[in-house]
């Protein structure tokens, strides 16, 4: 299953209400979408039909997180729940929009891919869902900084192993998809600061150099599970109801270990 299929999969499946999207280029992976969302590219060429109600945002990602309010589109667009928001005195459904699915694709260096999924984190919810582009190189020349192959992943699989060890309350997934793998994250904390006070450390230990030192385990996929069974899991249906009704986070440790069963992934 590729990447597109896999995403169209996890729309259908996980039903999300809004979508963020960094890194749009021709515009296949938005048109996906068929509800309020936010696509973010420097350099986007849209030749694809796009369905849903998008604001299109011409900037890098550091740029776009950097504004006052990035997400108002999906306040104030044609969002289904817009009405119910404003007669909310008591900020009851919420205020500032939270994420609910997020595909993240965009410039394929560790430092920024690490940025733009703390960015992301930000403004999500422990019921969001997180994808990671392009995280399973499968030879050493595409996992390079500096590209020079048709598929180039960089070194942004390294974000998977920084994820696991200093947020380990969070569960990463990889998952097996042509060409370069994806990698899927649950259980988001936007009041967790690790990272971010960490950051300046990691980026000094995981920034090397080419040629980058992939892991044989990384290569040959061998914890990363098939892109068919993660979607036919059965949890998927207490997210998207523990999603909707906002329940609080400690609902997550029920359904991580459900996650963790599915995957096999370790904490």
């Amino acid at each position: 299953m590729n990447r597109h299929d896999f995403l169209r999969h996890l729309h259908r499946i996980y039903r999300p209400r809004n979508y963020l999207e960094i890194g749009v280029n021709d515009g296949r992976s938005l048109a996906l979408s068929r509800v309020p969302s936010v696509a973010v590219d420097p350099a986007f060429r849209v030749i694809t039909d796009i369905s849903c109600d998008v604001h299109l945002v011409k900037a890098t990602s550091d740029d776009f997180f950097a504004r006052k309010d990035p997400l108002l589109h999906l306040r104030n667009g044609r969002n289904p729940f817009r009405a119910l928001a404003r007669r909310d005195p008591l900020n009851l459904f919420g205020g500032e929009p939270k994420l609910e699915l997020a595909f993240v694709d965009g410039m394929h260096l560790f430092e920024y891919a690490l940025r733009d999924f703390m960015n992301v984190e930000r403004h999500s919810r422990w019921s969001s869902v997180i994808v990671l582009d392009d995280m399973l190189p499968r030879d050493v020349d595409e996992a390079a900084r500096d590209r020079h192959t048709k598929f180039w992943t960089g070194d942004v699989y390294k974000v998977a192993w920084v994820l696991r060890r200093f947020r380990p309350d969070l569960v990463v997934v990889e998952v097996d998809t042509a060409p370069t793998g994806v990698v899927v994250v649950f259980g988001a904390d936007p009041e967790n600061r690790v990272l971010k006070r960490e950051y300046d450390r990691i980026i000094e230990e995981y920034v090397a150099p080419d040629p980058q030192d992939v892991p044989e385990e990384v290569l040959m996929r061998k914890n990363a599970v098939r892109p068919e069974a993660l979607l036919r899991a059965d949890f998927w249906p207490s997210l998207v109801r523990a999603r909707n009704l906002r329940r609080p986070r400690s609902a997550f440790a029920p359904l991580r270990r459900r996650i963790e069963s599915v995957t096999g992934t370790r904490p």
